[in-house]
This record gives C-alpha cells, sequence and structure tokens, in this order.
C-alpha cells in the first residue's frame, strides 16, 4: 500500500505542494482519473498555516523595558487523508468513490451524480463540489501519475517539495515510526501519516527586574502532565514545545532564586507567561 510521510519541521512554507497540485489539476483533463480542477476555490492539497502565539505584557519601568513576544508559525500540507476505511465510500449512493489496489481513496468522475453526500461525510473537508460540472471532486493521489509507465516521482505535491518534507512511497518503505494521524479525534486510520504536528507549548522569558535585563542561562524545568528541562537562551528566553493538553508546573533558577509557576493549563490554547521576574 502506498502512503505519504509528511514531516511538518521540514516544511519552511514555500507552497510548493500546493501549487504544484494546481498547476498538475487546473486546465488538465486527466480522464477517467479526474476533470479538471477549478481554478478558484478548491484545494486538493492545501498547505494550512498554524500560528500559534501571543505578545507578552511589557516590563514596566526604563528604557530597558521589553515586550515579550512568543509566536508560531508551524505550515501543515493537508491533502486527503486517504483513510482506510473511508466515511465517504459508503456515503456514496452511486458506488462513485473506492479503494484502488494500492490504497488511494479516488473519485470516479463517470458515476459521480452530484449528490454532495461524499462533500458532508468527509470529516476533514477535503472533497469539494464543482457547481460548474455539478459533480464532488478531490485529491486523486496523481494516479494519472502513478499509473504512467516509468513514472517514479510520486503525486506533484510530493514531486515538488524542496525540503523532501513530503515523501510518498511503499508504507513497507516509509519510514513511519513515531508518526500520527492528523485530526486523531476523528478516530480514522489513514494512509497520509504526519511527523512533529503541532502542539501545545509554554514558553516566556526570564528577567532580572533589579538590572531590567533577561537571565541567560536560567535551568527551567517542567512538572506536571509532562516533564522535561532547558536553559533559557541568549535573549532569556525558554520553550517547551511538542506537549499535550494538560496542567502544568514551570520552575525557573539562576544565581540562588527561584520561581515557580504552577496551574499552568494548556487544554484550550499555548500558553506564554510572558516576561518571568527571577526575585
Amino acid at each position: 500500500m502506498k502512503a505519504f510521510r509528511i514531516n511538518v519541521d521540514r516544511c519552511f512554507g514555500c507552497y510548493s505542494c500546493q501549487v504544484g497540485c494546481k498547476d498538475e489539476h487546473v486546465s488538465n483533463d486527466w480522464m477517467p482519473y479526474a476533470r479538471p480542477q477549478p481554478e478558484w476555490g478548491q484545494f486538493w492539497g492545501k498547505l494550512v498555516d498554524y500560528e500559534r502565539g501571543t505578545v507578552g505584557p511589557k516590563v514596566p519601568g526604563g528604557t530597558k523595558a521589553r515586550q515579550s513576544s512568543v509566536v508560531r508559525t508551524d505550515y501543515v500540507f493537508v491533502p486527503c487523508q486517504h483513510c482506510v476505511s473511508a466515511p465517504c465510500i459508503p456515503a456514496c449512493p452511486q458506488q462513485a468513490i473506492s479503494t484502488r489496489s494500492d490504497g488511494i481513496v479516488w473519485l470516479d468522475p463517470n458515476k459521480c451524480s452530484g449528490c454532495y453526500l461524499c462533500v458532508d461525510a468527509c470529516p476533514y473537508g477535503k472533497i469539494y463540489y464543482n457547481r460548474a460540472i455539478s459533480q464532488a471532486q478531490k485529491c486523486t493521489g496523481c494516479a494519472h501519475l502513478l499509473d504512467r509507465s516509468g513514472w517514479t516521482y510520486g503525486p506533484r505535491c510530493a514531486d515538488n517539495c524542496p525540503t523532501e518534507a513530503i515523501l510518498f512511497g511503499e508504507e513497507s518503505s516509509l519510514d513511519l515510526a513515531g508518526t500520527e494521524t492528523y485530526m486523531p479525534e476523528y478516530g480514522l486510520t489513514t494512509r497520509v501519516k504526519y511527523l512533529s504536528l503541532p502542539k501545545r507549548f509554554i514558553a516566556g522569558t526570564v528577567y532580572d527586574p533589579s538590572t531590567k535585563e533577561v537571565v541567560v542561562g536560567a535551568t527551567c524545568t517542567l512538572s506536571g502532565a509532562g516533564t522535561g528541562s532547558m536553559t533559557t537562551n541568549g535573549w532569556g528566553d525558554f520553550w517547551f514545545d511538542k506537549l499535550g493538553k494538560g496542567t502544568f508546573t514551570v520552575t525557573i533558577s539562576a544565581g540562588g532564586k527561584t520561581v515557580t509557576k504552577s496551574n499552568i493549563s494548556t487544554v484550550n490554547a499555548d500558553v506564554n507567561l510572558g516576561d518571568v521576574a527571577l526575585t
């Protein structure tokens, strides 16, 4: 079976995957695999920006007052997830959607009646309705290329990726250790596997209120729903990333001084503790 492995840490947001998909399918008729993708309104493979973080409160006093900003952007490429038991398949009364022998979930444009039921059935929102032709459309895994003799480059999204953040191949040959599914709350097994999906973070900046200077090399220890330890960097910043949803405590120590921040909840959002005074 074929699979995608998408490493979010390797993606810097160049959009080559999304552009490659549009370039391959807009104005190109690949029947019997797919009719042309509309120029506007459909992204069979879309790069989603996850902008996270906040701008913290400004530290009062003096010309050295500073504002603690903790902002991060992750980019996650989201095509059809090619579910092992795809909910769109039983939703289609025309049996237009099926799983190919290579694992790709394919929507046959010769059978689609345009009833819209598959669009509603996909929890990822990756089936689109083309009103110009009154049919549903979705990622085909570039099956017209996969079936081409001598083509070894995979779908265009993977072929276009300059950092190899998107890999495509046989599940048995891809290193899928540590991968997970997108939106695991849907409870679906998919053939699109992800590394380093965005998780919750707790971050902040440590400073000495007596000097109004950041503290470099302070020891920061995380406990509670997860554990970890690090030292503040050259800007006095610390960043505990890839956390789950839970309640945490951060203890910060340097120069014989210790400060503790308790009951930090990541259940609803990432947490910027702002500028933390070491007293």
